[in-house]
């Protein structure tokens, strides 16, 4: 059976967000088209970022999918690490806030910007 690799970033029992790779077996369909089952979405979202575009510290309102379709987006974390997704790539944003805490950007989410010089295209699939 084969599988496809969620890179998901998400919150740590520490409050902390961080990757992990989890995978989502392909185990529907045929030999030449696997499938996964159906993974549940209540919405899809596109946005533009502009060449320089740099949010600010923030959680993650509710989990979602983010697929790059075309530039780079890079993602940094609380802990100065950080991941570039160019287009074709994703990954399961869940770093929501843990319950009961009051954000601080020490500890909690993290941050997005736009790589290189062609504007961020991305599709988020709400779920």
């Amino acid at each position: 059976m084969s599988s496809f690799t969620q890179v998901v970033l998400y919150t740590d029992s520490d409050g902390r967000a961080k990757f992990r790779a989890a995978p989502i077996e392909l185990g529907e369909g045929t030999p030449a088209t696997r499938l996964s089952a159906i993974l549940p979405a209540t919405g899809l979202q596109l946005r533009e970022s502009p060449v320089g575009f740099r949010s600010q510290q923030h959680c993650t309102g509710a989990p979602q999918w983010v697929f790059i379709l075309s530039g780079a987006m890079e993602i940094g974390l609380a802990d100065g690490s950080s991941r570039v997704f160019a287009a074709g790539e994703h990954f399961y944003s869940a770093d929501t806030l843990p319950a009961g805490a009051t954000f601080d950007p020490a500890i909690h989410g993290h941050w997005s910007r736009q790589v290189g010089g062609a504007p961020l295209v991305t599709l988020f699939v709400k779920v």
